[in-house]
């Protein structure tokens, strides 16, 4: 079996490694969320939980390493690199989806699309949907091409929140991985109770989507990536690493094939909790095992490369299916998938390649005080457009000739 490296915590910090097996496991992540949309695969939605466990480890292991080298954290320059990373796909995909929509859909995916742009705009996405008592479960169809963008709203909270809350507990403690790593279990199962107290068996969309009630799978995340725990589930796993590896896949695949969404109620009670906690834990023993096979296996480079264009890819994809419905394009089943898989992942690759990966790493004037001046200037430009664009009247049913 393989043995389990050691914990960074007791390496020198030289950098972030990369690590292959996780960029696998957001495309798997992605082609869940995809067959879930295309109608085949019912406990596809899950992979928005392994996107929040992954982002909670990604982010917090980032964190703490500021952490080390500097002694705190700088909130101004973690919103900026957050910024600079997610802003620009998603206003890409916001006007330019805003725009098509003007032009060729209904007028009641018109009215919907401009009136939830905003609010993604804002990351508040989740609640203005449970403001509207949008049931997510009945209602998610072809009205309403942003109505995927509530989990990019709930990360998004989760990233302003939550790097405050790791400078506030950090502040002046010498064993800071420990601390992290209770207040994130311990803020997991606050959120977990509330999910128990607060689900709904006729509509359970409240806590499906509200961030008190989903916050646990980006916390677990959060919690795995604490060199103490990792060091905890070194000893613990041992040298049958390799087999662990095995078993929390083949439980969280049992759990996608299960999982039926509204009808599952035990994920509500439980169910979610016991798989982010898996996925949390899949995702720290890949990053330290990267030799062992299933690692290896996440690693393969069709695998790998979907997970480095995932998060256009889910992005795109919803307004894509929207857009090529079957009335539009006479395909359905696999046929239509295959077209809007295609679709959405030239899109995706578009959008990496020509939009983020440049405004990410070579554009200077997207840094400092330019970078602020295109930030304000760019949100201010979205909302003139949402003022703008006239919303189509409410279509209205004559009855004064009705008997």
């Amino acid at each position: 079996m393989t043995k389990v490296q050691p914990s960074t915590a007791a390496q020198p910090k030289t950098g972030k490694p990369y690590q292959p097996a996780l960029d696998g496991l957001r495309g798997i992540a992605i082609l869940g969320v995809l067959l879930f949309h295309t109608d085949h695969l019912p406990g596809g939605f899950l992979g928005v939980d392994l996107f929040f466990a992954l982002s909670g480890y990604l982010i917090t292991e980032l964190l703490l390493r500021e952490v080390e080298a500097t002694g705190t954290v700088s909130l101004v320059a973690f919103w900026g690199r957050r910024i600079r990373r997610l802003l620009p796909a998603l206003a890409t995909v916001l006007v330019g989806v805003t725009v098509l929509v003007w032009l060729v859909a209904t007028p009641g995916v018109v009215r919907t699309t401009l009136a939830d742009a905003p609010w993604v705009q804002l990351n508040l996405m989740n609640w203005h949907l449970l403001a509207e008592s949008a049931g997510y479960w009945d209602s998610f169809g072809q009205e309403r091409v942003f109505e995927h963008l509530w989990s990019i709203a709930v990360e998004e909270q989760f990233y302003l929140v939550w790097p405050v809350l790791l400078l506030l507990v950090t502040r002046g403690v010498l064993r800071v991985d420990r601390r992290v790593a209770v207040v994130a279990a311990v803020c997991s199962v606050i959120s977990l109770v509330l999910m128990v107290v607060l689900v709904s068996p006729v509509d359970p969309t409240r806590v499906y989507t509200g961030t008190d009630t989903r916050a646990f799978s980006l916390l677990l995340g959060a919690m795995v990536a604490t060199p103490w725990v990792r060091a905890v589930l070194a000893r613990a796993v041992d040298r049958w690493a390799g087999a662990a590896l095995v078993v929390l896949a083949v439980g969280i695949g049992v759990i996608w094939a299960f999982a039926a969404g509204k009808e599952s109620l035990w994920l509500y009670n439980g169910g979610l909790f016991a798989h982010s906690l898996a996925a949390a834990l899949l995702i720290g023993l890949c990053a330290q095992t990267p030799h062992a096979l299933l690692a290896k296996v996440l690693a393969w480079q069709p695998l790998r490369w979907l997970g480095l264009i995932s998060y256009s890819l889910y992005l795109w994809h919803w307004p894509v299916i929207v857009l090529l419905s079957p009335e539009r394009t006479g395909r359905d089943g696999w046929a239509l998938t295959a077209v809007v898989c295609a679709v959405s992942i030239g899109l995706a690759a578009l959008s990496k390649y020509l939009i983020e990966d440049p405004i990410r790493f070579r554009a200077e004037w997207a840094r400092g005080r330019k970078g602020l001046v295109a930030f304000v200037a760019l949100m201010a430009g979205m909302a003139l457009l949402w003022l703008t664009l006239p919303t189509p009247d409410p279509s209205t049913v004559d009855v004064s000739n009705l008997d």
